[in-house]
């Protein structure tokens, strides 16, 4: 006739996670019931592809030999979604038209000016990532003539990198 909500306690049972839901008391013979369960689960990364419930009506007044059970497999998705942020600083360089690379020194100058780009990859949720590899293609050669000459690879946060061309090649 009407809706109402369920009054829910989770608890442990036999070294299982069980949620008891009380659908009323007393109810009279031959009561129909229908009852929508949402579950929200946590902690689903290493548990495969699916996962299993084992849903029971029971009665605590007189056992029935029909505490008939059903067992629902749901497929576990995971969910997440990536974001890139790059910044370059600073975000403008103009060389001046009398600068020139000066081959084999040593010197930070005489090869450009610094610019620093620092890309960040964020998980925007909801679930966890892992094994995510980021490619990142840097133009450091225009023909023959250095475009970008690469001093360092830094991260945080755990994670490795490789690295191509070689960085800083003049040990400058």
């Amino acid at each position: 006739q009407g809706q109402e909500k369920l009054s829910c306690n989770p608890k442990k049972e036999n070294g299982t996670h069980v949620v008891l839901c009380e659908l009323g008391n007393p109810m009279k013979e031959g009561a129909q019931l229908t009852v929508d369960l949402e579950l929200s689960v946590s902690g689903l990364e290493d548990m495969g592809e699916a996962i299993t419930f084992h849903l029971q009506l029971r009665s605590k007044n007189s056992p029935s030999p029909s505490n008939a059970s059903v067992t629902v497999t749901v497929p576990v998705e995971a969910e997440a979604e990536m974001e890139l942020r790059g910044n370059s600083l600073p975000a403008t360089t103009v060389l001046p038209t009398s600068w020139h690379w000066v081959d084999g020194s040593r010197w930070l100058e005489d090869h450009g000016i610094k610019v620093e780009h620092v890309y960040e990859l964020h998980n925007k949720g909801p679930g966890t990532v892992t094994g995510v590899t980021l490619s990142l293609a840097v133009p450091h050669l225009l023909g023959d003539h250095v475009l970008l000459y690469l001093l360092e690879l830094g991260t945080e946060g755990g994670m490795n990198c490789s690295h191509h061309p070689p960085l800083n090649p003049a040990q400058v």
